[in-house]
């Protein structure tokens, strides 16, 4: 994969995970679509401290993926082999 094609890849696929997901938080509160919206989210709730006495990092990350986004990741997907 050459590396402009790896660009614009990446960017199908967050604008497809992001997209997704908006679009699926707005339809949770339209009745017949709320089940766009359930999801799950995984990964350090509690954020990993490294207390170094002159230096604290902290470590985190959470992912949360809802109906939509998967939908959103697929429709990306298939336009990015139309476009490619």
């Amino acid at each position: 994969m050459s590396d402009r094609k790896f660009w614009v890849f990446t960017i199908f696929l967050f604008s497809g995970i992001i997209v997704g997901s908006l679009l699926g938080e707005l339809a949770a509160t339209v009745p017949g679509l709320a089940w766009l919206a359930y999801g799950k989210s995984f990964g350090l709730t509690e954020p990993f401290l490294l207390d170094l006495n002159i230096l604290q990092l902290s470590f985190g990350m959470t992912f949360q993926l809802n109906i939509a986004g998967i939908i959103g990741i697929i429709i990306a997907l298939v336009l990015y082999k139309i476009v490619k």
